[in-house]
């Protein structure tokens, strides 16, 4: 007893308290600011892999870019990646960032369904599908439930079987081979459920976007409740994108 005692007082706490004030430490890229610096913008756009540069004006689409970081490294005075992680959103144009925009990333209380903070504030079980992923996003949201981030102190747990699910995490860009059985998972949650697609490849098809290989007609059938983007996602990104989502809204 003694003994894990002085373990505990050693170790203190392992958990972060508030992971809405947490900082992080390292080369992490979170919500990229660009600048009105003028710049060769086809030289700009030529260095992304995914498109996700656009001009007039000069933006960033987060749905696509894969956070290599090139453009900031080509034209620091432009663009700079901040280590701002709370970039989740509920409309897919929201996750478009633009020169000279200083706004924070949000959700748009209005396209959140009345039901979801009636019955998932207190607690919500996902079913994760890796749709064709790389198993990195995949290791992101084990790490929600590590000792680190705990997730379920939140009420927030990821369950085995999608009958017991309240919604569904997609990560991956879809394949053709996986596009039925993410439509068997989604059919097989019980309603009122949620969409939430975790990562570049799952919002845009990242850098395998237009590929013959993929499917990602499900995607045109039901309405994203929740976009968190990151290569791969950081788990403060997603816990906060959820914890936002579910939070009780006082209503007008």
């Amino acid at each position: 007893m003694i003994g894990n005692i002085k373990i505990l007082v050693h170790q203190g706490k392992q958990y972060i308290p508030d992971v809405t004030k947490a900082q992080i430490p390292g080369i992490f890229r979170g919500r990229p600011e660009i600048s009105m610096e003028i710049v060769d913008t086809n030289a700009l756009v030529d260095l992304c892999p995914t498109d996700a540069i656009a001009t007039n004006p000069v933006s960033i689409d987060l749905g696509k870019c894969v956070f290599c970081g090139e453009c900031a490294f080509a034209f620091p005075d432009k663009i700079k990646f901040t280590k701002d992680y709370k970039i989740a959103t509920n409309q897919r144009e929201g996750l478009i960032i633009k020169e000279g925009d200083p706004k924070n990333i949000v959700l748009n209380p209005e396209l959140i369904k009345k039901e979801i903070a009636s019955f998932f504030s207190g607690s919500l079980k996902l079913r994760q599908v890796s749709a064709g992923g790389d198993n990195s996003c995949e290791l992101e949201l084990n790490a929600c439930s590590n000792v680190n981030f705990d997730m379920s102190r939140f009420g927030i747990e990821f369950v085995a079987s999608p009958r017991h699910a309240d919604g569904i995490v997609i990560t991956g860009p879809i394949t053709e081979n996986m596009a039925k059985p993410l439509q068997i998972c989604y059919d097989a949650i019980p309603s009122p459920k949620i969409i939430i697609l975790a990562g570049t490849d799952a919002i845009s098809g990242g850098i395998f976007a237009d590929s013959p290989a993929l499917n990602r007609s499900f995607l045109e059938k039901y309405k994203v409740d929740l976009y968190v983007p990151g290569n791969p996602i950081h788990p403060l990104t997603f816990i906060n994108g959820v914890l936002e989502l579910i939070r009780k809204r006082k209503s007008k």
